[in-house]
């Protein structure tokens, strides 16, 4: 993805399952998966994995394959045969049923499509080589932020963060295509290729728009210097991880005086927000950057950046050479990715990201049964309950922060399955124009609804998935963790299992987004959901000592060739990931239920072996070097092997002895939660 929008805060997690009460014929962890010519103590991850990464090889649309992708595929499939099932009656128009029908057809109609070529952007280009002068900038590019584009930065409405209660428009650095800093700025081998490459994807995407030659040779060059620059003033993604140093709040007059090529009150006027005061203008320097960009570069460059915003964003949905096109540089050259994944799944994608909840309305109603809120509810109170007596223990911290953090963890928010309110989209209109007149449609339905909450009080209820999506999060703003219908589903739940390997799974997955709430970013956060420091300055610092020792252990992890993990970027996932197991396996340990031997492994055994097989997963060069540079969470053998490597009861499960590679001395270990 290369958008940042609402979940710049929120914390996800890849995988879940569903409580369940076991049978008497209980199973345990599936054998195939295993490696057994690997010792458990030299490489747990090839032990617990390798036979389900040998079961499973890559496939060429993907850059990365895991059993969360395969729930992922199975969901995709259910909701293929939902709008399937559609086709074989007509209805009225401005229905759901209608409005996801049609928008999948058009984005099916490949004759269509490649008959319109670059038609439906013809009139956005348009626009902006009628600019005459820097002062029409504004009003244009604020009028592509109100569609379906986002140059030179991007604006969001959300929490603000010092009074969660209330909605604040903001501001994030962007503006940059590759999606990271460092792609625009290393000057080692790897970056220059890359560099190199996107130069020569932008020119071929302005020559099958019509560019000359010589004129798409011209405009790639003024976007890798404009996008160059944006980077340069970009915040690193360390910094972008503190949240006290991404909250300015200033006011519009302020603002015109630090960024004065944008007339700001005239931006905000054709946004939608012409009585807009103040905001949160999360980097500033990337801002001033922007003025700078506008001041500097000729109408020529501006005008060529703009049009590259149009071309790059409505790529996907245009003629297959576009879409060609644009998959060999993303899909490719970043990902590694061998074929772009079939039209079908590219048309549900679209009709998820446009109708997520009318789509998850109807996938709720088929596969997602009403006591299952119920089921997963009971077990997320065990694990608050785990993770309060891990507070309650700590002995690093004192009393009067512990009170603070227990009140925090009582106040968490809870959300399974589907919203209790279903989203109205009765004001967007799905017609049969164009495939990428409709996305802008629903993108411009999107930015409606993020005005509309401008100074409003926070709607609490709102979910920020949609229902059948395959994830979950932790929310700071309104200390909530939530737990979508889409990831509740086969085959990572097993009415056959047996506790041990459902608490390895789900009871870490819970306990992973609950630890959110009391990582380096959500410590922050007071129960309330504001920016407020509770903590005592002694304590913090402790927090922090044991923080950086992590940091440190994941700093050394080769991911690949020379190529280090980048441990506090991820450092919130990697404390989420640990005080997930921990807390899990005390919550598992006390379970009432009946704890066997099975097929020789022990319950504890068990436990390990499942938390592994969650993150088993093959995955491409190219895209092991992309996610180490934009995902805050570390890669998947390494959220398994280095995180246990911390947990003492692992230890004991697999007898891991002093001289094994999974061994670190018991003073090295870091243990926070």
């Amino acid at each position: 993805m290369k958008t940042i929008s609402y979940f710049l805060w929120i914390t996800f997690i890849a995988i879940i399952m569903m409580s369940f009460k076991a049978s008497d014929a209980e199973k345990g962890i599936n054998v195939s998966n295993l490696d057994s010519s690997v010792s458990p103590g030299d490489d747990f991850y090839q032990y617990a994995c390798g036979g389900w990464m040998k079961n499973n090889p890559l496939k060429p649309e993907y850059s990365r394959y895991g059993t969360f992708d395969q729930l992922t595929e199975n969901n995709r499939e259910q909701i293929r045969d939902l709008i399937n099932d559609l086709s074989f009656k007509s209805y009225q128009t401005g229905t759901p049923e209608q409005k996801i029908s049609d928008l999948y057809k058009i984005g099916m109609d490949s004759i269509k499509l490649n008959k319109d070529k670059t038609t439906p952007i013809q009139d956005d280009l348009a626009a902006i080589d009628a600019l005459q002068s820097k002062e029409e900038i504004t009003a244009l590019i604020a009028g592509m932020h109100k569609t379906a584009y986002s140059p030179f930065f991007q604006i969001y409405v959300g929490a603000d963060d010092m009074n969660s209660n209330m909605n604040i428009v903001q501001t994030y650095q962007g503006g940059y295509a590759m999606g990271d800093r460092d792609y625009y700025l290393l000057n080692d081998s790897a970056g220059t290729t890359i560099r190199t490459k996107y130069q020569i994807h932008v020119r071929k995407m302005f020559e099958l728009a019509g560019f000359t030659p010589q004129a798409a040779e011209a405009n790639a060059n003024s976007v890798l210097k404009i996008e160059t620059c944006l980077a340069e003033a970009a915040y690193p993604r360390e910094i972008l991880r503190d949240p006290l140093k991404n909250y300015h709040k200033i006011t519009i007059d302020t603002l015109q005086k630090e960024a004065p090529e944008i007339d700001w009150k005239n931006f905000f006027s054709v946004f939608g927000l012409p009585e807009l005061d103040d905001l949160n203008v999360s980097q500033i320097e990337p801002l001033k950057e922007v003025s700078a960009v506008i001041h500097t570069c000729t109408m020529d460059e501006l005008k060529a950046y703009l049009k590259w915003n149009v071309l790059d964003e409505a790529a996907s949905f245009l003629s297959d050479d576009m879409a060609a096109q644009n998959f060999d540089f993303y899909g490719k050259t970043l990902s590694g990715q061998q074929e772009i994944r079939p039209r079908w799944k590219r048309a549900v994608g679209s009709v998820e990201g446009s109708l997520g909840e009318v789509v998850g309305e109807m996938y709720v109603r088929k596969y997602f049964p009403p006591e299952a809120k119920k089921r997963m509810l009971d077990l997320v109170g065990n694990l608050k309950l785990s993770l309060q007596n891990r507070i309650k223990g700590l002995a690093w911290m004192s009393d009067s922060t512990k009170e603070q953090a227990l009140d925090k963890l009582t106040t968490f928010r809870v959300k399974i399955g589907y919203p209790d309110k279903w989203k109205d989209y009765s004001s967007l209109e799905i017609k049969n124009d164009s495939y990428w007149a409709n996305i802008k449609r629903a993108r411009i339905f999107k930015v409606n609804e993020y005005v509309a909450k401008a100074g409003k009080p926070v709607d609490k209820d709102e979910w920020l998935m949609t229902p059948q999506t395959v994830n979950a999060y932790y929310n700071p703003s309104t200390n909530e963790i939530c737990f979508p219908a889409g990831i509740l589903q086969p085959p990572f739940f097993d009415m056959q299992a047996g506790d041990a390997v459902n608490y390895g799974a789900i009871g870490v997955v819970i306990g992973h987004e609950m630890t959110h709430g009391f990582d380096d970013q959500g410590r922050q956060y007071d129960k309330d959901g504001n920016l407020k420091d509770w903590w005592t300055a002694t304590d913090a610092q402790k927090f922090n000592e044991r923080a950086d020792k992590l940091v440190e252990q994941f700093d050394n992890i080769i991911v690949l060739g020379d190529t280090h993990a980048n441990g506090r970027f991820t450092l919130g996932e990697n404390i989420a990931d640990q005080g997930g197991l921990i807390v899990a396996f005390e919550a598992f340990q006390k379970a009432e239920g009946d704890k066997k031997t099975i097929d020789g492994f022990t319950p504890e055994q068990q436990f390990f072996l499942s938390y592994a097989n969650v993150w088993a997963g093959n995955i491409r060069d190219e895209e092991i070097l992309r996610l180490t540079k934009i995902d805050p969470h570390s890669l998947g053998r390494w959220r398994v092997d280095m995180t246990l490597k911390n947990v003492d009861p692992f230890y004991e499960a697999f007898s891991i002895k002093k001289g094994d590679a999974m061994y670190i001395n018991p003073s090295d270990r870091v243990v926070i939660w």
